[in-house]
């Protein structure tokens, strides 16, 4: 499916279908053999989709029929009304009384769906399953340009939500307004193959026959989205959970998969208004069986006990590598690369090994560049939980806030409405637990907007920085800057980290404010993946002077011995407890880890500003083309220093 806006086939759902029903005239239809051949191919393509969004197989043959023929007959069947406002009943809670109040979230006009064909509608009836298009389908990194550029799109769009929209060009007011009301509306859906950019999340709204449908704790229908192959085409099917009568609503869960009250109460904020401040915002580590069921989750097997590795001083070390920059790069005389695993003493791979029992006891004495369980510290949730044993539940200075959205939930609500109640800055960045590169990341100080991220894939919240420590671009004026260092982990017991001298340096393109938080430019700093954006580069030895001379209260020697200590501080808590808990001591284990920082600003006890290190996540093999380029000697110092124990002639820093 494509990422562009497309004004799709739109309310034509809402009149009735004139094209001929197959089941209806017997002369029109196939042949029989060919018919189940049909049914077959589709079972095997689109079966196992169907069958996990709960669609009964009854539907599936008349579903095909209509996806081959676009048939949209939801019009025979329902109809949208207009509703007013009906007294309030004494026995409903607060959020009962709110959903009930805006049937159609986002305006003044209340409509609702309803069964309108005189005999009703049967759920065992295989014709019982509808087709709903969708108006506007996007990513929302192009979701604002699309509403400026698309023609009809924000009219369009403004009036399925209740907006109101005069004039014919797009204003920057009702984009806004669009850009806010939307998570009332929005759908999602991910695809499972492709490009790390193909699978960022898609997101798209119903036409105004789907947009109409409300919401209700035990509804009448099951809605999901479904994305037919043949055509690359993404519907929402629409489907019956009983028979209805002539003049029943047409219903669907809002907070569908949810059956804890609090955590519905919070994911349908968005709908019914609801204050929480009273719940607690505290976020203690969570239990041990967390970290218990990670490690089932990623079918890691941890290794049986072993005895470290001894190879003699002179031996040259057979290394076998998937990664193109080490082959290109490695010329230390005492490694050598194989093509075989088997003949190698050190396995440098690319992808996570899982096995790590098996490999411990056929070859204890091959060499890794791994950890077991070092995703406690390279996915973003768990970077988090971890952190937390540093400083207790709040996290420690060096982390931003950071929330689990799908399990700390409540406590992130009520901490951003106590912030909002007390006028403190609320700025979110919205991260998913395992991509990089920025990728389906956001910026926004709208809760419905983050509680709905929840639903596209796994997802962090952590409160963005909003007073950063910024650099001053003579070509563009004073923008963000991140810091790459790259870390060294020899052992975990006894612990001992090194960190390459050299860091690496990422900066904005635009000046930084608190505004147009979709602008790209202006808040992400992660520029060399697209060849449309200007990339800044500045080497380190560079940047420290021009650093010192912009901030001559700070001597980048006190600023670098403050990240120093949150990396050191980051791993002895993470090494601290045995696997799955924290990183395993695997004797035959090493590992580089990229490491991304920003600088904020803070204010001490006595009121004097600081530069407070902000960690904002851990990288397992990280990109060094960059590395490679400027310093050629990179992986030569990386493989000396954690394979030949010769740190001494690399430039790199022992930190524990």
């Amino acid at each position: 499916m494509q990422a562009d806006a497309r004004l799709e086939r739109g309310s034509r759902v809402l009149t009735p279908q004139s094209a001929p029903s197959l089941e209806s005239d017997p002369e029109l239809g196939p042949d029989p053999e060919e018919d189940a051949r049909a049914r077959a191919k589709f079972a095997a393509l689109h079966g196992p989709a169907l069958r996990a969004s709960g669609v009964p197989e009854r539907y599936w043959g008349r579903l095909l029929h209509k996806l081959e023929h676009e048939v949209f007959d939801a019009g025979e069947m329902f109809g949208i009304m207009q509703v007013e406002e009906v007294e309030e009943d004494e026995g409903e809670d607060e959020a009962a009384r709110e959903l009930r109040k805006k049937p159609n979230p986002g305006g003044e006009l209340c409509y609702k769906v309803i069964v309108t064909n005189e005999n009703g509608l049967q759920a065992a009836d295989p014709n019982s399953i509808f087709l709903i298009d969708h108006a506007w389908t996007c990513r929302m990194a192009h979701a604002r340009q699309q509403l400026q550029q698309v023609p009809g799109l924000l009219h369009r769009m403004a009036n399925l939500m209740g907006i109101e929209f005069h004039g014919e060009l797009p204003s920057a007011e009702a984009v806004d307004l669009v850009l806010e009301e939307m998570w009332k509306f929005n759908q999602t859906y991910q695809l499972a193959h492709g490009t790390a950019e193909e699978k960022v999340p898609v997101w798209y709204v119903m036409d105004e026959f789907g947009s109409r449908i409300q919401h209700a704790d035990v509804p009448s229908f099951a809605t999901a989205p479904f994305f037919y192959v043949p055509q690359r085409v993404a519907y929402t099917l629409l489907w019956p959970l009983r028979d209805l009568d002539t003049g029943e609503e047409v219903t669907r869960d809002f907070a569908y998969g949810e059956a804890d009250p609090l955590i519905r109460r919070c994911v349908l904020l968005p709908w019914a208004p609801a204050d929480l401040q009273d719940l607690s915002s505290s976020t203690p580590e969570p239990p041990d069986e967390h970290y218990q069921a990670i490690l089932e989750e990623n079918k890691e097997k941890l290794p049986v006990a072993i005895n470290p590795a001894v190879y003699p001083c002179d031996h040259v070390f057979k290394v076998y590598t998937d990664i193109r920059q080490v082959l290109s790069h490695l010329t230390h005389p005492r490694f050598t690369f194989t093509q075989s695993e088997a003949d190698a003493d050190i396995l440098y791979n690319f992808s996570h090994f899982k096995d790590y029992r098996r490999l411990s006891r056929e070859r204890p004495s091959v060499l890794l560049n791994q950890f077991p369980c070092e995703n406690l510290l390279t996915v973003k949730d768990c970077l988090a939980s971890v952190a937390r044993r540093a400083a207790g539940p709040e996290g420690p200075a060096w982390l931003p806030r950071t929330f689990n959205l799908r399990t700390e939930l409540p406590q992130f609500v009520s901490y951003f409405q106590q912030r909002e109640r007390r006028g403190e800055d609320n700025h979110w960045i919205c991260k998913p637990w395992n991509l990089a590169r920025s990728l389906d990341t956001h910026i926004t100080k709208s809760l419905h907007s983050i509680i709905r991220h929840r639903e596209s894939s796994p997802k962090v919240v952590s409160k963005y920085i909003e007073s950063p420590v910024l650099f001053l671009r003579e070509d563009v004026g004073r923008v963000k800057f991140d810091i790459r260092y790259i870390v060294l982990l020899r052992s975990v017991k006894p612990l001992t980290l090194f960190v390459y001298d050299v860091f690496w340096l990422r900066f904005s393109n635009r000046p930084f404010a608190l505004n147009d938080l979709d602008d790209y430019e202006k808040h992400f700093t992660v520029m060399n993946y697209d060849p449309e954006l200007v990339l800044k580069q500045m080497h380190y030895d560079e940047f420290v002077p021009e650093f010192e001379k912009q901030y001559p209260e700070f001597p980048w020697k006190s600023v670098q011995a403050a990240i120093f200590q949150a990396f050191t501080e980051l791993f002895q808590v993470a090494c601290a407890r045995p696997p799955p808990l924290g990183f395993c001591d695997y004797p035959s284990s090493r590992a580089m880890y990229a490491i991304d920082l920003m600088l904020k600003w803070d204010s001490r006890p006595d009121g004097k500003r600081v530069m407070q290190p902000q960690l904002l996540e851990v990288n397992f093999n990280p990109d060094c083309e960059r590395a490679c380029r400027c310093y050629p000697a990179f992986f030569n110092d990386v493989f000396s220093t954690l394979y030949l124990d010769e740190p001494d002639s690399c430039p790199v820093t022992r930190l524990v």
